[in-house]
């Protein structure tokens, strides 16, 4: 089977966007793939070293919520990133041979310095976020990674690097290939893109009642002002939720808001109990789970020694190509 890697962040709460855009895929892919998956909390301490004490925290959440939404401990490799060296060992090595400019004309790393005021990211470690990026998947020699379209840049970089490398001492490294996915569309309770720095989102350990709010605060159809007036659906947030979380419910949505026989708050109220019974069997795992850290930790200690094995394989080839050992 050909190895795949993933990872998230661990720098706030898993909510829908990332079920739907990352953990349902990932799932599936576990079929498919030998499949690698990152607690990346080195790349979350690059935005959040001013303050590392909740990375543990969340990223102990965090692995419950993927073993929850169907990632499989006994099918693919849960681990933390810090846990496995030779991440940096290969980091340091790439970092000494990535020319400055390959880093500065990112989209993400300028994009990035334009939106955040919150932290200051002009520091050495956040310019060489791509590098890392690139070692976390040559280590493990991975054929495919999982990204949405605003992530080629950075695999495109990752490539880049391995024929640098390659070309420069022998051929070690795979051009990994990306492995584009499908992902719903869905905006944020405030209709901008769902982003845990917007406070925007519903996150998948939400209790019933702060579900409830969370809908009852969503912006629905701004020209529908009165009961009485005709709405637009499509235009309307809450059904966009409608038809991704129960589409066999979408002609009558449609119905009720295009002629006026259901008020935007009755809508919300609604869908809110659509919500809360399609994450029943998620909350009710990923409680359980919650329980027994220890499990959740001995899953991770378990998942560093399988990715260490690979990795100390691949560092060791590194080595031997550029004749240092």
């Amino acid at each position: 089977m050909k190895k795949l890697l993933s990872g998230m962040r661990p720098t706030g709460p898993m909510h829908l966007g990332h079920l739907l855009g990352a953990l349902t895929n990932w799932s599936k892919l576990q079929e498919k793939y030998e499949c690698f998956y990152m607690v990346a909390d080195w790349h979350a301490l690059m935005s959040e070293y001013g303050d590392p004490s909740s990375i543990r925290k969340y990223y102990i959440e965090m692995v419950a919520d993927w073993i929850a939404c169907g990632v499989d401990e006994k099918k693919s490799v849960i681990f933390v990133q810090s846990e496995v060296k030779e991440h940096l060992e290969l980091f340091a090595i790439l970092s000494d041979m990535v020319p400055l400019p390959w880093l500065e004309r990112c989209p993400t790393y300028k994009g990035q310095l334009r939106e955040v005021r919150s932290r200051d990211l002009t520091t050495y470690g956040f310019l060489g976020y791509p590098v890392l990026q690139a070692a976390d998947i040559l280590i493990y020699k991975a054929s495919v990674v999982p990204i949405g379209v605003d992530q080629m840049p950075h695999l495109e970089l990752t490539r880049e690097i391995a024929r640098r490398f390659n070309s420069m001492y022998k051929d070690v490294f795979p051009e990994p290939e990306a492995l584009l996915t499908e992902v719903p569309k869905l905006l944020g309770i405030d209709n901008r893109k769902m982003s845990k720095s917007y406070n925007n989102f519903i996150a998948l350990g939400d209790s019933e009642d702060i579900i409830r709010k969370r809908i009852a605060s969503m912006i629905t159809d701004p020209e529908r002002i009165k009961l009485t007036d005709k709405g637009h659906p499509d235009i309307c947030n809450v059904f966009s939720y409608y038809k991704i979380f129960k589409p066999d419910m979408q002609k009558d949505v449609e119905d009720w808001c295009r002629n006026a026989k259901l008020g935007c708050t009755d809508c919300k109220k609604r869908f809110a109990e659509v919500l809360i019974e399609y994450l029943k069997p998620y909350t009710k795992k990923r409680n359980s789970l919650l329980k027994d850290k220890g499990y959740i930790e001995k899953i991770l200690k378990e998942g560093a020694k399988k990715a260490s094995s690979v990795t100390s394989e691949t560092i060791a080839e590194v080595y031997k190509a550029m004749k240092m050992r």
